[in-house]
Order: structure tokens, then sequence, then C-alpha cells
């Protein structure tokens, strides 16, 4: 019965694998390759192309019949797992036309978000293959795409809960997109920039919208000729924006993701090389490391910093190349970073690095696969001179590599290390794998650091593929096998827990890869690797054992605990045996039988417990017996079975309830051998039916457990199918010669032929023989304890259940799965929703007796009896459960299972896979295991999707329905999970179901106990997380169990004193708010959709097995669809109505009560208006008791009036007609004479009506900026607007609000109770409340303004917060509401406004001050600022008036703030007239004014940017400010140090230096402020103030600083870090030139420390300009010999960063020089040296210089030692007898030396010759304390 298969290999297209049945009638694009491995593949091929046929005729038959649900629905979740089971097995047409549906479907206007979303996971599946189907092949339009995004993203009704989506969507579209781009024509670049260049404004949030639809939507894979219809329509005019940013705004980062995606689709067609040096210095700033003395890091750059996964694949893309400039680069940035690697150091940037480290590598392995082994496709290829040589890999890995080591023993990202290693050395084998080796042997011979020994095991299991494959790139990497092997021996410790577990991954993988076989037969010189090969396996059996003999139960528990296993000994067993299986698999059969004799013995000599020892060795023994069944069953099975008849023939053993160990442990050994091929065991069928039949009888429990698995076991290996042979080569192993050759040898899929068991006729009978003596005889007794002839223990019951059980696992495979007529009528449709049935590879023999149909029925009767007679045998009914589960899902392999085993699969494979050259690199054993998975995957496909509802389901549900509601919670909560497993598996089951589990909760039902009640809510609570949702979205449901469960309140059985059930009502109510998506009430199907399904029904190859929809049918289709749509739409109105009238029964609790307000609110729709009863009892309850009910209402309310608004009409516009100015061709962006009308003009304010009518108002501020959109559309002002809509024009809904606001009690309430507080402290503008006041002055114009201005004024004369916030939030809703009002109307209001927010402003509190600025900019967003100039002339009146507090005058300057920022560049005039009146007033004295003036002036001057293609701003220019402060701080610039002197007191001092240093403390906040939030930096201008910043900054760090130095060294922490450009650098440096020749030695020293930060933040572009890194090292040099020691400390160790990451090398000038000045000679004695002063101080100096300069040298490899270090050394420790401070410097230099290197000591010493080693000991160990 073992079956071999080889694979039909695909010769060529036209015989693309013949199948019996005739050859197949189109090429599949790609099919699944281990299908075809399987054992009845033929059938599979067959069944996949009917099952094709039947999903396209159904597919296209339900779109024509325009039942989307349940047709289409149904029938899409068949093609999706289709796809699973055999790939893409259509042909190219089908597979076109199906992508084509399904987009049509995706895109349809107004489909509910959950069909939606699953359309979109199958057309991904579907579009994932891209190599399949080329451009030419498929072109999909972008628009309808993008309208779909921009409903869904940028929804104008979300926000209002008019319509929910599903958590997922926005990942699950974006996936979509990038799926579909490759498909856009070649057009739409265009399209997309003609439709996003108008957002192109960068102080607008829209920028952020613009820049990731470019990055998500626009297309980089085309072919070169339509380049210039493609990227290079954008990518100077981006590039260019990206260079001019200095300051990372939050979408710099999309913009980032954009050019690498660019760079990674088009190698060698865009010249990136003009800007590598930026691209490598911004993502080295991205990193956000910590640099220099301050460590001060800009919060912006952290929260915008690059995502590491584009970095790195626009890194990898920028390689190769001629002159390949991008190396040089990336080998710099990993010099300077590569100390952050060490172990020792770590910080919150660690996980960032360590990201980078880990998919740099893996990246540059993808692209070498796609240069050299991926198959030909039609995306186009790298050119030749692009591509990466041998020579650049090298390259690549050498920059790398150190880092790589550094991190190999981080504390917690060593695997990504290992990662990274592993990628390297499938690229460059030679150079990674040598010094990993050396760690590894060093770790192995070391016992103090197992830490070591884990991390470099770990690197060598991922390197193992390249150390012994064939190619012969590293040839010695074979030599270090068996060496390796031995020495990772001593790992397999029973102390050390994970070691131990590496160390057996680590021999099971290298196994894998090496056959063990005995060499002594092959040429003489081998015979020596035999003796080892026999040797390691002897002394790793031993281990093996000694580690199980450490593991008995009784060394590892204590007397009183369980005996189950701990978690950790259960991990322990999975690594030993698979350890020992993979061992003896990979031996040739002589060694084999070796290693079994060794193990026979161990487990036949002793003997075990059966807990965990026992289980340990019994796995080892099974997993022995597995490789070679005949020759292991020969001595296992005849000496277990010996022992066991020969203890058991004893007659007194039948009732002992204990038993011998000796049998228990023969049992266990017996079971798990069992677990073999089961053709070899049929020679053993006699003994083992005898043992069988004794012990499943025996009383004792620990025995007849052990039995039923082996009884289990048994039938397993009989009746499955499995592959019986898993072997790293295939076809076994050759005779002679020596078999290195096999070693990492990869399997070929076509040659594999795979060894499968299949039952064969004697099996089958043996099988079926088995169960008729053991199964049957258990299920009559059952029967009879049921009738009561022959009643059982509870034990004995017990043991019954245990063998049926067991029967029903092992067998399950053969036994045909329970069938019988559907329950009809559950769903009316006009296309079939049958089940599919699918071949597993058994054929049921019908003539035998069906033992699940039995088995079946004996457990509902047993259950009915158990549950009437004895309902507290729980444990009975926990095994009942259990096999009523296998009864409807066990076909031979559990989900669970199955699971587990695929997830190890896929981690092996990652281990082993060579990712270089994928093709055939998989090892055999990979193949097989895979067609194995595949396998199952089929049994399982069956079971759990879409299967079709039978009666004997239904009876099984019921049963299971009444355990869930049983008493007993375990019992309950078992049979929950079956239930709910059930109900997702059985289509439409849920709707038989929900009806009998919503009775045990209706009041009516008064005989209900408690437990049934919990029970029917947990299931309820079950189905919302465990259903696919599918279900859970028709109108039939929802409108059964919303109400129902806010009925549940009234029935008597409901107590909300049990805490229980009060939060299993809160979990309900939360699941179904979270999971609420909006359910769809109109489904139409358009007509590009019909259009499709018509070519689908036409197609051939298979042709659809039905025939198209007849005219009738197809009628009868639409008249369904009308009629749906109207059943929809009355469900859902009746639905809300039910609900209303739970809500009027006076008696419901008030949980009830909130429960059924929030799913009201959550049934609001955009496409239905709410019926009139809800209006109204929404708008009752803005003034009802319950403050979260007003809450909910408050939402609500402004929702419904979003239902109601009236649309405004458009009109458009062309700019040029009204400005009379034609645009420029090309871009011309910023303040131009095109876009001057829409800037705020005091001169021509519409303050009459033919003004305000004739005046073209554009409220969205960005338009115009950049340029203007296609079609400008305004709202039209010409129209008189209506001014009321009368009373008899309302609809219902708007009458009812209109009468309730028109009441003066119901306003009085609302306003008292929006006036209460909250949370104290904690409350804020409530945008909800917002929302709810535009609705209305939007919709009823000022009809309510009456009733309201009395409450406003009162209002806003109370200084209380809360009173404060309602007029904020009503105050906003009027200014925004009032956008459409006539002009006679808005002047009214404002005369209103005006003196109220006066009023208002004057009460202002620290509370509510933000309260106010959030009013403000509110009202002022995307508002014409000509519309609203009362507002900003009230506001510009005198914000610094003096008259209130300091704090007052902060407030007004915040609140104004808030309404110019929102306006942008449209209020240039206004600017203009703040900066006048603040200039005068920069003087303050009051600490927060200046704050906040600071804060006023980035704002002022944010306009003023330097980006590409801007005209001049006509707002208020940097440059010219500062040249006006700089005039006025003229008194300070000649101070050698400046001291704030003034104190706040004496503030009468007016002369000129006092003035100016108020006037540089608020131009320091300025500074301070702008740093982070402006686009480009005005460097020039910031260069200007350097001077006077360095005179002031303190050099220590102290906090009792006062103000102004603290901020001056913020100041310079933060200019440091700013980004320069090359024209920049020379400014720069020569005003750092000039300060380090100044007086004061402060300045000099903050000089050093800000050159520091400066040089790291803009290495690449520095070192892009040579002549300015020699200005650098020169003023480095100056100030190493400057006079005072604090500043050659500081130039030391600001020369050691320098040479750290390299800046300029350490050649041999470089050494000259600091040693010609260490030996510079000093004057004799000590005592002339203090006498003669001056003069010799400059030789000390001088010295001193020299010797900091060496120190520097040696602090700048703080991890290695180059080969001029030791003379270094040598040189400094002369000087160790030197004169303070050099000694000191001399000391302090050893000591870190020591410190840094004394963890590779043993390495290093290597470097330093015998002499020098001698002194070095001498200077490093301490000299003793007594000596």
């Amino acid at each position: 019965a073992t079956v071999r298969c080889e694979v039909r290999v695909d010769t060529a297209p036209d015989t693309a694998g013949l199948s019996e049945t005739g050859p197949l009638c189109f090429i599949p694009q790609k099919k699944i390759v281990y299908n075809g491995l399987l054992p009845y593949s033929d059938r599979l091929d067959r069944e996949a192309t009917e099952l094709l046929a039947e999903i396209k005729a159904n597919l296209c038959r339900a779109v024509l019949l325009r039942e989307l649900w349940p047709g289409v629905a149904f029938w899409s979740r068949k093609l999706f797992s289709f796809l699973k089971l055999y790939g893409r097995r259509f042909s190219k047409d089908d597979h076109i036309l199906f992508i084509k549906l399904l987009y049509e479907l995706v895109t349809l206007p107004n489909l509910e978000p959950h069909m939606m979303q699953s359309y979109a996971r199958l057309l991904i599946q579907l579009l994932k293959k891209k190599e399949l189907l080329s451009r030419d092949d498929l072109q999909l339009p972008w628009r309808p795409l993008y309208d779909l995004y921009e409903r869904v993203f940028y929804s104008k009704t979300e926000h209002l809960g008019l319509i929910w989506f599903p958590n997922s969507v926005d990942h699950i579209l974006k996936a979509l997109i990038k799926s579909c781009r490759l498909y856009f024509p070649a057009s739409s670049t265009k399209e997309m920039l003609d439709e996003w260049r108008p957002l192109l404004c960068v102080f607008d949030v829209v920028m952020q919208k613009a820049i990731s639809n470019m990055e998500l939507f626009l297309p980089t894979i085309m072919p070169p000729e339509e380049h210039s219809q493609g990227f290079q329509l954008w990518f100077d005019e981006l590039m260019n924006l990206w260079m001019s940013l200095q300051n990372q705004p939050s979408w710099e980062g999309h913009l980032v993701n954009l050019f690498a995606r660019l760079a990674n689709d088009n190698i060698g067609y865009v010249d990136w090389t003009p800007y590598i040096p930026t691209i490598f210095t911004r993502i080295l700033r991205s990193l956000n490391l910590p640099v220099g003395v301050s460590q001060m890091v800009s919060p912006r750059y952290l929260t915008n910093s690059y995502d590491i996964g584009y970095i790195v694949l626009w890194v990898t893309a920028l390689l190769g190349g001629p002159g390949n400039p991008a190396q040089k680069e990336l080998t710099c940035l990993f010099n300077s970073i590569a100390s952050f690697y060490h172990p020792s150091n770590h910080g919150r940037w660690q996980s960032r690095l360590m990201r980078l480290l880990q998919r740099l590598p893996a990246s540059v392995v993808r692209r070498v696969h796609r240069e050299r082994h991926a198959s030909p496709c039609w995306i186009t290829l790298v050119p030749e001179h692009q591509q990466l040589t041998d020579a650049d890999l090298q390259e690549f890995t050498r920059s790398l590599t150190g880092a790589a080591l550094l991190a190999m023993f981080s504390k917690t990202d060593s695997t990504d290390a290992a990662y990274a290693l592993q990628n390297l050395a499938l690229l460059t084998p030679e150079l990674v794998i040598p010094p990993v080796l050396e760690k590894t042997y060093a770790a192995m011979e070391t016992l103090t650091e197992p830490h070591t020994l884990t991390a470099t095991l770990s690197c060598m299991i991922g390197m193992a593929r390249s150390l012994v494959s064939p190619n012969n790139r590293y040839p010695e990497g074979r030599a270090h096998v068996l060496p390796l092997l031995m020495g990772s021996l001593p790992g397999v410790d029973p102390n050390d827990f994970s070691k131990c577990m590496i160390t057996f991954q680590f021999i099971t993988t290298f196994t894998t890869l090496v056959p063990l076989v005995d060499c002594s037969s092959a040429p003489s010189q081998r015979n020596d690797l035999t003796e080892c090969v026999l040797v390691y396996l002897c002394v790793s059996l031993c281990r093996c054992f000694a580690l199980i003999d450490s593991s008995t139960l009784e060394q590892t528990r204590d007397e009183m605990e369980t005996d189950t296993q701990t978690h950790l000994e259960s991990l322990v067993e999975l690594g030993l045996s698979s350890t020992v299986s993979t061992i003896l698999t990979q031996c040739s059969l002589e060694i084999y039988k070796v290693a079994l004799q060794k193990v026979f013995n161990f487990a036949t000599s002793n003997i075990f417990e059966t807990c965990v020892s026992g289980r340990l060795v019994a796995d080892m023994c099974r997993a022995a017996a597995k490789c070679h069944p005949s020759e292991s069953l020969r001595l296992f099975v005849p000496h277990c079975c010996s022992v066991i008849s020969h203890i058991t023939d004893n007659e007194e053993l039948q009732s002992e309830d204990e038993l011998d160990k000796e049998l228990l442990w023969n049992l266990q050994l017996l079971s798990e051998v069992t677990r073999v091929d089961g053709k070899q065991m049929l020679k053993y069928q006699g003994d083992l039916e005898r043992i069988l039949r004794v012990c499943v009888r025996l009383r004792c429990k620990r025995v007849y457990t052990l039995a039923c698995s082996l009884l289990e076991h048994t039938l397993r290996s009989f009746s499955l199918i499995y592959p019986t042979e898993y072997r790293s080569t295939s076809g076994g192993f050759p005779k002679s010669s020596f078999c290195a050759e096999d070693w990492g040898r990869p399997g070929d899929v076509a040659a594999l032929g795979v060894c499968w068991h299949v039952p064969g006729p004697e099996e089958e009978s043996f099988v079926f023989h088995l169960l008729s003596h053991l199964l049957h005889p258990e299920l009559q007794r059952i029967k009879g304890h049921v009738s009561g002839e022959q009643p059982m223990s509870r034990e004995e019951l017990l043991q019954s259940l245990a063998i049926v059980q067991h029967c029903l696992l092992g067998a399950g495979n053969l036994l045909p799965p329970l069938d019988g007529p559907h329950v009809s009528d559950l769903v009316s449709s006009m296309v079939n929703l049958g089940e599919v049935k699918l071949y597993i590879g058994v054929d049921y023999d019908a003539s035998r007796e069906n033992y699940r149909e039995s088995i079946c029925q004996t457990m509902r009767l047993l259950l009915h009896h158990i549950l009437e007679h004895s309902e507290d045998d729980t444990k009975s009914l926990f095994v009942i459960i259990k096999i009523i589960s296998d009864l409807m899902f066990f076909r031979g392999t559990h989900k669970k299972e199955f699971d587990s085993r695929w997830k190890s699969f896929t981690l092996v494979k990652k281990s082993m896979e060579n990712r270089v050259s994928w093709k055939s690199t998989q090892t055999c054993w990979l193949f097989v295991s895979m067609s194995h998975l595949q396998g199952d995957l089929n049994t399982l496909k069956m079971v759990v999707e879409g299967s079709e509802y039978k009666v004997v389901h239904r009876d099984l549900l019921c049963d299971l329905l009444l355990l869930s509601t049983s008493t007993y919670s375990q019992v309950r909560s078992r049979a929950q999970n079956v239930l709910i497993a059930a109900l997702g598996t059985y289509s439409f089951s849920y709707r038989d179901l929900i009806p009998r589990i919503l009775q045990l909760l209706s009041p009516q039902h008064t005989s209900v106990t408690q437990q049934q009640f919990k029970g029917a809510l947990y299931c309820l609570l079950g189905m919302y997380s465990g259903i696919p949702m599918a279900s859970a979205r028709d109108w039939e449901w929802v409108g059964q169990v919303w109400p129902a469960l806010v009925r549940c309140g009234l029935s008597p059985t409901m107590s909300l004193e049990k805490p229980s059930i009060g939060r299993l009502l809160d979990d309900i109510t939360d699941r179904i708010v979270r999971q609420h998506d909006t359910i769809g009430i109109n489904f139409t199907v358009s007509k590009g959709c019909v259009e499709v399904a018509i070519q689908i029904a036409q197609s051939k190859n298979p042709t659809p097995c039905l025939e198209v929809p007849s005219k009738e049918e197809i009628k009868e289709g639409l008249q369904r669809q009308r009629i749906r749509n109207v059943v929809a739409a009355r469900k859902y109105e009746k639905l809300v109505n039910d609900l209303l009238d739970c809500l009027e029964d006076r008696d419901l609790p008030w949980k009830f009560e909130h429960m059924a307000t929030d799913w009201l609110s959550l049934l609001l729709r955009e496409d239905h208006p709410l019926p009139p009863d809800a209006v109204l009892y929404f708008t009752q309850s803005l003034v009802h008791d319950s403050i979260s009910i007003r809450k909910v209402a408050i939402s609500a309310m402004a929702g419904i009036l979003k239902q109601l608004k009236r649309p405004s009409k458009k009109v458009a516009v062309k700019p040029s007609d009204i400005s009379g100015i034609e645009e420029p061709d090309g871009l011309c962006v910023g303040d131009r004479e095109g876009n001057r009308w829409l800037q705020y003009d005091s001169n021509n304010l519409p303050l009459t009506q033919e003004k305000w009518d004739s005046q073209c108002f554009v409220e969205k501020t960005h338009w115009g900026y950049y340029s203007w959109p296609r079609e400008m559309m305004i709202y039209a002002s010409s129209e008189k607007p209506k001014d009321d809509l009368p009373y008899e024009e309302m609809s219902e809904g708007e009458k009812i609000i209109f009468e309730y606001f028109s009441d003066p009690e119901f306003i009085d309430q609302l306003i008292e109770f929006l006036s209460l507080e909250d949370r104290k402290g904690k409350d804020s503008f409530n945008p909800r409340r917002f929302l709810l006041f535009k609705g209305l002055f939007r919709n009823y114009g000022d009809a309510f303004l009456p009733l309201l201005r009395p409450h406003l004024e009162q209002l806003a004369s109370d200084p209380h917060e809360s009173s404060q916030r309602c007029v904020c939030e009503i105050t906003a809703g009027l200014i925004r509401g009032s956008k459409h009002w006539s002009f006679s109307k808005v002047e009214k209001l404002w005369q209103l406004l005006c003196p109220l927010i006066k009023t208002a402003l004057t009460n202002i509190t620290v509370e509510t001050y933000t309260d106010w600025g959030t009013c403000i900019a509110t009202a002022c967003e995307g508002r014409d600022p000509r519309k609203l100039h009362w507002l900003f002339e009230l506001l510009m009146e005198s914000p610094l008036s003096g008259e209130g507090s300091s704090f007052r005058d902060a407030s007004l300057l915040y609140v104004l703030q808030g309404g110019l920022a929102q306006q942008q560049w449209r209020v240039s005039e206004l600017l203009h007239r703040l900066l006048a009146y603040l200039e005068p007033k920069l003087t303050q004295v009051y600490k927060n004014v200046r704050e906040r003036i600071g804060s006023v002036l980035t704002y002022i001057f944010m306009i003023d940017v330097a980006l590409p293609h801007t005209r001049p701003t006509t707002s208020p220019h940097v440059a010219e400010f500062v040249t006006r402060v700089l005039e006025r701080l003229k008194p300070l610039t000649s101070e050698p140090e400046i001291h704030n002197h003034v104190h706040e007191e004496n503030t009468q001092e007016t002369d000129e230096r006092t003035q100016a240093v108020k006037l540089l403390k608020t131009v320091l906040k300025w500074l301070m402020t702008s740093a982070g939030r402006t686009f480009t930096t005005p460097v020039q201008q910031q260069l200007q103030l350097l001077p006077l910043l360095f005179k002031i900054a303190p050099v220590e760090i102290d906090e009792s600083y006062d103000e102004m130095k603290q901020d001056a060294r913020t100041c310079l922490s933060l200019m440091s870090q700013g980004l320069l450009y090359p024209e920049h650098i020379p400014l720069v440096l020569a005003a750092l030139e000039e300060m380090a020749g100044s007086r004061s030695w402060h300045a000099r020293f903050s000089v050093l420390t800000y050159l520091q930060i400066m040089v790291f933040y803009n290495l690449f572009t520095l070192l892009s300009v040579p002549a300015e890194v020699l200005r650098i090292r020169k003023l480095v040099m100056q100030l190493l010999l400057d006079e005072q020691l604090e500043v050659r400390d500081m130039a030391c160790t600001t020369l050691s960063g320098l040479l750290q990451c390299q800046f300029f090398p350490l050649d041999s000038s470089l050494q000259t020089q600091l040693q010609t000045l260490s030996q510079t000679c000093l004057p004799k004695a000590r005592g002339e040296l203090a006498s003669t002063g001056n003069h010799n101080n400059t030789y000390l100096v001088r010295r001193h210089a020299g010797v900091l300069g060496l120190s520097a040298c040696i602090l700048s490899s703080p991890y290695d030692v180059p080969d001029w270090m030791p003379q270094i050394l040598m040189d400094l420790s002369s000087h160790l007898n030197d004169p303070q401070p050099i000694e000191m410097t001399v000391k302090k230099t050893l000591s870190e030396f020591r410190r840094t290197h004394h963890d590779n000591w043993q390495e290093h010493r290597q470097c330093f010759t015998d002499d020098q080693l001698l002194v070095l000991t001498d200077l490093l160990v301490s000299p003793c304390y007594y000596a």
C-alpha cells in the first residue's frame, strides 16, 4: 500500500500536466507544485477543473441575477478557498476576467463597507504574483479606486457617525492600491499630478494628504519607453522640494517612501549621484542618535523619523554602478555608527539601528536574486552596468561585518544580528564565516559566559547552509562541520534550558544538511571520518541519556505537585525527539543499526516513570523507529508484547487500581513505537490486537489511558495518508565514494519520488476488524447503560467513552462524514449555495458499518440520559463534547495541530533556505513536509468553510446549545467553544439557532434559570467574536438580536446584583459597538459588473457548468433586487422603532436604556434619513437626566442635522477671469499677481451688500498657492440665499427640531446642562457640541439667535471655566454655521458677537485660554479671511495693551495666533501690521509674554520659505527683521561676555544695554520655537546671531543658570543640529573660526561642542566638500593648542570623535605632527618652571597638546586594535612621569583603553609584540598597595 509518486514535469506549455481524464485545456497561471506530489494528484487535477467551472458559472450567474448577497458573497469566498488549495490554477484569460469582475465589485459606489473589504482581500490575492500578468494583459482605471479611497479615508460623514467602517479597512485598502497601481494606464501619472498639485501648500494640513496620495498611487514600474509619461513628470519637482526642506515636516516620510520605491523599481534609470550625500546625511539624521555633550534631540525628529524598511530599500537600490559611489557613503555611515552597536550601549534608538542592520543584508540578497536568478518576466531588468558585481558585494559585506559582529552579543536583539549574518554569509561566505567561527570556537571553550555560546550558535545555525553547501566560495567550510558538532555537545545540559534548546536546534540543522554515512567502504584515506561519525553518534546519544536521567519525576517535582508536564519539559521533549530523529534519519543503515541498538538497550534495561523521563525516552524511541520501521519494530514490538502479556496473564490484575511500573512503561514505549509506517506493522497485527483487547479493559486508569493511546496510534498508522521518507538527499545514499558531494544538496521537485503510505485493503480490513471488536461492544455497553439494563459506574462510563473517543480519533480518516437531508428555507437565493466536495484520498466503503453515524446516535442518547439523571457527571460531559466536536470536524487532522506544524515548518524553512537563488534550493525534507501539509490543508478545508447545514448537524447543535446553557460553568464554556466553531462552519446555521437562543432571553419565558440566561448571553458574545462577521451583516439577525438583548432587561431572571451578568452585558455592548460597521440597505450592481459577468459566462477552458440565466430569470433577479432593497429599508425602520418601543418601557433598568441609546446612535446613516420618532427621542434626550445619554444625543444630533442639510449651489469660475492675469507656463508658486485677489486687503473689505455680492469668496486656504485646480468650483454668491426655511416646507424631522429649539424652557435647560462641569480639570473644548451648533445655525439660519442671545451674554460675563467653555463652543458653531448666510444676517451676527467676544476675553483665565484659542482657530479653519474681517480687526486692535496682567497679554496673542495660523499665506497684510505692532514691544519684561511673542514671530515668518519655484513672499521677511534687530543689539556685540544683570524689579533703567539684553531674551525665544517648526532655516540670518550666543552660553551643565543662559545653550544645540547645504558650509566655518579667536574661553569651548554636533548631523554633505574638511581639521588642531586646559580637553574629545566617524583619516602626516608636538622639550628643574612663568608654559601646552592628540587616536577606536595603535600606546606610556596635566591625561587614556578592550582581550593581544605586552601589563595592572 505504499505509493511512490513522481511529479509530472511541465515540459512544454502544450502538455501542461496531462491528467488521465484527457489533457488540461489551458495553461495554468501558477499551480501549487506540492499538490503534484500527493498520491491522489490526478483526482485533484480533475476536481480543480470541475470546481473552477462551477465557480465561474455561479459567480457570473449571481452577478447577472443582481444577487450580491448571498450569491456573489458565497461564491467569491469559494474562489478564495480555490486559490488556497490549488493556487492560480486557471488560464490567463480567466485570471484577467476574475480581476476585472472583482475590481468592478470593489468600486461599486455604495457598497456596504464589509463587503467591499472582503472583495478587496480576494482581489489582493488575485493580483499577488505580479509576474503572471503584464501591463499589456491588464489595465485598471485609477479613478474609481481613488474615489473609493477618498470616500473611506477622508469620509465627510464618518466623524458624525453616519457611516461606520471596519477597523482593518485602512490597511486593506492601502494594500489593494499597492497591488493595483502596477496596472494603472501610462496616462494616469499626469492625471494624478493635475489632481493633487493644487493641494501642495506646505503650510496646510492638506499637504499631508497630497503627498501620501502620491506615495500610494503614483505608478513606478513601467517599461523605459514610458518613463517620460511616468516618474520623469514629477521627479525633479518633488526631489527639489525634498532637498530644500530642512525640518522634517510630518509628510516628509511619505516623500522618502516614494523615492525609495522609485529607486528600487528603476535601478539604473534614475541618476541619483548628485543626491547621494544628501540622502545619506538625512538617513543618518533620521536615526536620532544622541551626539555631543548635551545630547538633545529635537522632539520633531523623533516623531517624524523615516521608515527603516524604505531607507533600506533606497540604500539597496543606490548600490552598484560605475564607481559605486553609494558604497563609500554606506561604509562611512556604518563606521560612524558602529560603536552604537556595542552591547554595552543602549537607548531608545537601539531598535531602529538593529532593524537597519537586520534588513539591509536581506534587501541586498533580494536584489542579487532579482539580478541573477529571477525567472524572466515582463518587468524591466536591471541594466548590465548597474548590476552588483562580486566585488561590490564584498565591499558591502566588509562595511557591515564590523557592526554585525558587535551586535551579535546584544542583550536584546541578538537574533537580528544572526539574521543579518545569515544573509551576509549567502552573499560572501568567505568573508563572514571565518570571524564567526573563531568566536564560536572560543565560546565553546569558555564555561563562564553561556550567553556568548547561545548567541554564536544561533548565528551558526543561520549560516549552516552557506558553510556546507557545495559551491566553491568557501571550500574550507566543510572541514569545520564535525569539530563544530562535537564541540556543541556539552551544550546538552539539563541545568541550562536555553542553551540546551539552541544546541538541539544546532545539531538538527547541521545533520539535516549533512548525511552521516559509514565511509569505510570509500577509498581508504577516509577511515578516520567513519570513526569520527561513530564516536559522535555514541557521544551524542550518551549526552541525551544523561539529560533524561536528570529529569525523572522524582527529581523535578515535589511530592505534592501534579503529574502533568511543565511547559519547559514539553519543549525539551520536542527538541530531543526532533534532534534524535534528524540524526538517525540522516544516517546510513550500518550506522543506524549501531545507534538503534544503543537506544533499545537504554530503553529496555531501565524502567522509567511515565510522566517526564518516560515521555522523553519513548519519544526518542519513536524518532528512532520512524527512520527504518522494519528494523526497529523487529526489536521493540516482540519485546514489549512479551513483557506486557507476561504481566497481564495474571487474573487478579483486572480489578486493581494501581499497577506495576513495568507494565506502564512498556505500554508507553509500545504506544510510541507504533507510530510508524502501517505496512511494516501488519506482521504484528495479532500481537497488537491481543494486547489491546486485554489492556483497554483493565481497571487501572493509567493503564487503560496508555492502552487507548496505543489503540489510537495503531489505527492512525494504518488508516492515514502520510509520507514515509524524509531524507535530505533523494534516492537513498550512494554506497561507495565519499559523500561530501551530498552535503547541503538541494532537492529537485521534479525528481523527488516521495513514498506515501496509502491504506490498502489489508490495512483497512484490520482497522474495521479492530473497530468491530473494540468500539462496537463499547457502544452496546453505553446503550445498555442508557436503557438501564446494564448500569455502569462513572469510572466505567469514562473508560468506555475514552475507548470510543480514541477509536474515532484513530480511524476518523476512514469514516465517511455525517450525511443526510439538509435544512431548507434558511435563506432564499436564486444561486446554488451547496457545499463543494473535495477528494481527500480515501474512497469510503459503503458496505461497512458507518461508525460515525452510530457513535453520533449513541452519544446523543447518552447525553440526554446524563443531563436528566446525573448532570454533575462533568467529566463524562467533557468527553462527550470533545466527541461531538470530532464527529463534526475531525477527518484525520485537527486545525490546531495543523497550524502549529505549519508554523514550525516555516521557521525551519527560513533558517535553511538560500534566498539568493530561490530556484530548487529547498532540501528534500522541506518539499516532503510541504506536500504533506498541503494534503492536510485539503482535508481541513473540506470541514472548515461553507459546509452544508444538514439535519444531523442541527440535532448536534441543539444538543450543544443545551450544554452551553447547563448548570456547570466549565461544561458551558467548552460547549460554547464547539458551538461557535460549528456556527462558523455550516452556512447560515446561525439563522436556525438565533431564535432558539433568544427564546431563553425573552421576558415571557419565565422558567429560565440564571445559568441558562448567562449561557445564552455568552453564546451571543461568542457569535459576535467568533463567527465570520459576514453573517452578522443581515438585517434579519440584527433586527432580532438587538431588541431581544434590550428586552432581556425585563426578564425575571435578569438581576444586575450579580456583577458577572453586568460585566457580560458590558462586554456584549462593547463588542457590538466596536465591531459594528454600516450594514447596506441599497444593493445595486453596475453595468460594468454585468458586462464582465457576461464575458465570464462566454469564456472557455473550462466552460462554466451552467447555462447563462434566461431573460425571464434576469428579469426576476432585477425584480428581487428591487424588493430586497425595499424590504431592507423597512427592516431598518422596524429595528429603529423596536428599540424606541423598548425605551418607552418604564420598567427598563438604566443599563439597558443606555445600551439601546448607544445602538440607536449606531443606526444613523447617510443614505437613509432617521425615522422622525427617533429624531424626537434624540432631541428630547439632549436634556435627559443621565449625562452619558446626553453625550450620545449630542453626537447623534450633529449627525441628524447633517442628514437634513440642504445642498448649496456651486458654480465654476476661472481664476484668470477674476485677476485678469493669465497663469505663466511652468511652475510659479507662492504670492504672485494671479492670486493677489485672494489676499486680505483692508482697503477693499466687503462692508456693503454690493461689495459682498460682487466678491468671489474662496473658502479653501490652499487653493491658488501652488497651482489652480483644473475646474474651480466655488459657492455661488450671486444667488440670493433663501433666508429662512418656511415652517410649511420643512420635513417631519426638521419640524421636530425647530419646535424644540424655539421653546425657551428647552433652551434654558439645554444651556444649563451644557455649562455644567463634567470632569474637573480634564474638560476642554468639545468638538461634538461645536458640530451640534454648527449644524443648527447652518440648517436654520439665525432663527434661534434671539432665544440664545441673553444666555450667551450672561455666560460670557461669567468667568467660570464651564460657562466660558460653553460660550466658546456656541461661538465657534455660530461663526462656522453662518458660512452661507446673507450679508444682512452676517452683519447683525457680528454686531452681537464683537462685544460678546470682547467681554469674554477680558474674563479669560488660565483654564480657558486654550479653549478660546481652539474656538477662534476652529472658527477660522477653511474660511475666506475676507468674510471674517470683523473678527480679525477685533483681535488686532491691541493685543499687548498692558491693561490686564501679563497673562492676559499672552493669552490675547495666543488667541490671535490661533486665528492667523489657520489663514496661512492669505493675510500677509495682517502679518505686517502685527509685526510692526510687536517690534517696539520686543523688550518685554515678563517671561510668558516673551515666550508667546517668540511663538507668534515664528508664525509671522513661517510663510517666508526658500522652496523651489517659490516667489518671494509678500509676508514679512526674516532677513529684514534680523538686520533691524542686530542694529538694536549693537551695545552687546562689543562685550567679551554677556551677563544678565537686569533684575525684574528695577524696571526703571532704560539705558541701551539693558534694553538690548531684554530684546536678546525675546530673540532667543523666537530662535528656539522656530528651530523645529519652519520648513526652511534662514542660515545666513542665524549666523549673524551666532557670535552673541557663543558669548552667553555656559560651559558646564548646571540647572541653576538663569533663563537667558539656558536658552542660549538650547539654541546652540538646536542650531548645530540643523541641516546644512554645501553653499552654507563656508559661512558657518567662517563664523566658527572667528569665534575660535575670541578672548573668552567659554566661547572657544562652545565652538567645539557646536562643531561635534554639526559634523555628525551633516556628515556626508561636509565630506562632499574636501576643502572644508581641511578647514575643520585645522580649526580643531588650533584649539588643541589652546592655552586653556578645558578647551584642549574638549578639542581632544572632538578629534577622537571626528577620527572615529572617519571624517578625516589618521594618516602618517597627522601622526607625525602629533608625535612632534608630544616630544616638545620641557625646561629641566621644576622650580624654574614655576618661576619663569609664561614663556615655559607654552612648551607645556604644546607637549600636552601632542599627548592629547595621541590619546584622541587611541580613544577613536574603542573596540578594535588597528595597526598603528600599539606604537602610539608605547609612545604614550613614556609620558607617564611628565608634569600635570599630562600625567593625568595619560592615566585616563590607559584606563579607558583597558575598559573598552577588556571584553575581547584574547583577540586583541595578538596585535602586540611580546615586549609591548610586557610594558602594557605593567601599565594596566594597578601597583600593589603594600609594595
